[in-house]
Parts: structure tokens; C-alpha cells; sequence
């Protein structure tokens, strides 16, 4: 009799066991197929980061040999540019030497046309006058009349090479300027090139660095992994097991939103009567609208909770939380484990009135920006 009214009692324990061995299996696995998803996209992505750099390496290598060909076409330029102005500046020179020997010459040149001037007209005739003979009136004749062509030669002369100094000296002031231009342009050519070349090199070291990101979480999440499937296997043989769990950090810019709505304020906005910003966003939503985990966790906190309403703080592990501010009804007990997209509670009126979620996320136990981590939408 004894044994007969114990069997229903071990009957029903042996049910309830098996039953939240289902339960944990179902669970155990849920996780592994989302592990599984969430490391084949960090694979799809290191794929388009790779061709992402190598994309860029090609870029950047044709930039390497632009910039070369810019920098010497520059130097070509340059070098025209400042042969051309040594050359203008010698000339300029030259041609204030020449006008200042044409000003001391003048006054000389000036008194001997005066006198070849005077000569002329009745000069001649005094100069006739005062010869002894014919030869001497043809010899002062011939002597005057030779005086007046080197002056007029030589004044022409002059004013021939000064003309031509300053035709060249406008010839290269020209010269100069196009070159200039040519120069100004040949400078910003190269300069374009080598800012598009720092910007490959930029995202390059950008995706270098997110591809060992990439790498890191894929191996977290690997591990995890592993662990999942470990526990699977003691499932299958009867054994208990504790609760799975997945890091956050692999999760980054994949985690669902918490609820439908638009941001109506980013993290790091200036909360009213709080002189820092805040740690946190605020997501617009209907009241009443239904706020869900974005990751799996154990409800740390589920109260009241002072600037925040109603409260609860979610667990992720390795010091990583969400907080859901703001709420109506919380929907959860502290202590329970969360799924993500599972509903912690509903949300309700905001400090500045209309309805909205307070959304943080604290990775590494410092506030980070929730817009990196949830889904692009």
C-alpha cells in the first residue's frame, strides 16, 4: 500500500523532470541555431570586409602611382616656375640698369644734339668761316656729320635693347603667370591624390580593426558554441544541466529593437533638472506597447526605481545589461530568466509626458550607445 501510494508522487516528478528537460533541450538549442546564424552573418561579414580591403589595397596602389606621377608634374612645373622667375628678375634688372644709364647718358647726348643742332642753319657757315682751307671745312663737316650718325645709332641701339628687354619681360611675366596656374593646379591635383590616399588608408585601418573585432567575437561566440553543444550532449544522456547562455558582445548591431517606435532622444541628450547626459535613449511608442528583451539574461531588478518609473535591469553576464525604463507594467520577476524577444513589460508615460521606452545597454559595466548595437532599420 505504501509503495502503491508513492507511485503517483514519483510518476509525477519523473514527469515534471522530463519535462523541464524537454524544456531546457528545446531551449539549449534554440540558442545553438541562433549561434549558429549569428556566426554564419559575422562570417558573411568578415567576407565583405575582406573584399572591402582588398578593394581598397587595389585603389590605394593605382593612388600610390597617381601621386607619383602628380608630385612630378609638380616638380616639373615648379622647377619652370622658378627658372622662369630667376629669368624675369634678371631681366627686370637689366632693364632698370639700362634706363638708369640711358638717364646719365641723356644730358651728354642731349648738349652735343644741341650743338650738331647748331652747327646746322647758319653754323655751317661760321664753321666755314673758321677753317683755314676747304680741306678743314670738309674734314669738320665730315667729323660733325660722324658724330651724329654714332649718336643716332646709338641712341636707336639703345632703344633697340631696351624694347626687346622689356618684350621679354613682358613675354615671361606672362610665362610666369601661366605658370603659376599650371603650378596652383599641379599642387591641388596632388593634394586631392593624397587626401583620397589617407582616406583609403583610413578605412582600410578601419577595416582592419573591425575584422579583428570580428575575428574576437566570432571566437566568443564559438565557444559559446561549444558549450551549447556539450550541454546538448549531457541533455541526450539524462543529465542536468545549468542554464545556456550567449554573450552580448557577438551580438553587436544585430540585437532586435526593444519596441516598435522612433528615437526621440539619443544617448548622451541632456535629461531635464540632470546636469549629465544621459546614459541611455528614448524610443516613442504607444502606450502600452509591449517592451521585449533584446537578449537572453536573468531579471537583475524589476521595481520601482527613482527617474525611471518602473524599472527592469536584465543580466546578460560578463558585466553587459539592457534597462527598461519608463514601464507601465513589468511583466517579469527578479531572478526569472529572460529569452530575447521575450516581454519584460509594457511602456507607459515618459518624465516629459508622452509615452515612450527608456532603453540602456552597459557593456562592460560602461553605457554604451544603443544605436551601435540594435538593428539598422
Amino acid at each position: 500500500m505504501h509503495f502503491c501510494a508513492l507511485a503517483p508522487v514519483c510518476i509525477l516528478t519523473l514527469t515534471v523532470s522530463a519535462l523541464a528537460q524537454q524544456s531546457d533541450r528545446a531551449r539549449t538549442e534554440a540558442l545553438a541555431r541562433r549561434a549558429t546564424e549569428r556566426l554564419q552573418a559575422l562570417q558573411r561579414e568578415a567576407d565583405r570586409l575582406a573584399s572591402d580591403e582588398q578593394t581598397l589595397l587595389g585603389d590605394l596602389r593605382k593612388l600610390e602611382v597617381e601621386r607619383q606621377i602628380k608630385a612630378e608634374r609638380f616638380r616639373d612645373v615648379d622647377a619652370q616656375w622658378r627658372h622662369v622667375g630667376s629669368d624675369l628678375t634678371g631681366a627686370t634688372d637689366r632693364v632698370h640698369q639700362l634706363e638708369q644709364r640711358d638717364l646719365a647718358e641723356r644730358p651728354g647726348l642731349r648738349a652735343r644734339l644741341i650743338d650738331i643742332y647748331k652747327l646746322g642753319q647758319g653754323g655751317y657757315l661760321r664753321l666755314l668761316l673758321s677753317t683755314a682751307d676747304l680741306r678743314g671745312v670738309g674734314r669738320a663737316s665730315r667729323t660733325v656729320a660722324t658724330l651724329a650718325e654714332l649718336d643716332r645709332r646709338r641712341l636707336a641701339e639703345h632703344q633697340r635693347t631696351l624694347d626687346e628687354l622689356k618684350a621679354k619681360r613682358d613675354d615671361l611675366q606672362a610665362r610666369r603667370h601661366q605658370l603659376e596656374k599650371l603650378r596652383a593646379d599641379a599642387q591641388r591635383a596632388q593634394a586631392a591624390v593624397e587626401q583620397a590616399a589617407a582616406a583609403r588608408d583610413d578605412l582600410i585601418r578601419d577595416i582592419d580593426r573591425r575584422r579583428d573585432l570580428n575575428a574576437q567575437l566570432a571566437g566568443e561566440l564559438q565557444m559559446s558554441q561549444q558549450k551549447l553543444q556539450a550541454a546538448l550532449r549531457d541533455l541526450a544522456g539524462g543529465a542536468t544541466t545549468e542554464g545556456a547562455t550567449l554573450p552580448l558582445r557577438p551580438f553587436r548591431g544585430d540585437l532586435p529593437w526593444p519596441v516598435d517606435g522612433s528615437v526621440r532622444r539619443r544617448f548622451g541628450w541632456a535629461t531635464a533638472g540632470r546636469g549629465a547626459a544621459s546614459n541611455g535613449m528614448e524610443i516613442a511608442a504607444v502606450n502600452g506597447a509591449v517592451a521585449h528583451a533584446v537578449h537572453d539574461g536573468v531579471v537583475a531588478f524589476a521595481d520601482r526605481f527613482g527617474g525611471f518609473g518602473n524599472l527592469v535591469i536584465v543580466d546578460h553576464g560578463s558585466q553587459a545589461y539592457s534597462l527598461y525604463g519608463n514601464l507601465l507594467d513589468i511583466g517579469v520577476n527578479k531572478g526569472t530568466r529572460v529569452e530575447h524577444g521575450q516581454a519584460v513589460g509594457t511602456v507607459g508615460p515618459s518624465p516629459t509626458g508622452p509615452p515612450g521606452l527608456y532603453f540602456e545597454l552597459r557593456v562592460d559595466g560602461q553605457p554604451v550607445d544603443p544605436l551601435q548595437w540594435l538593428k539598422k532599420r
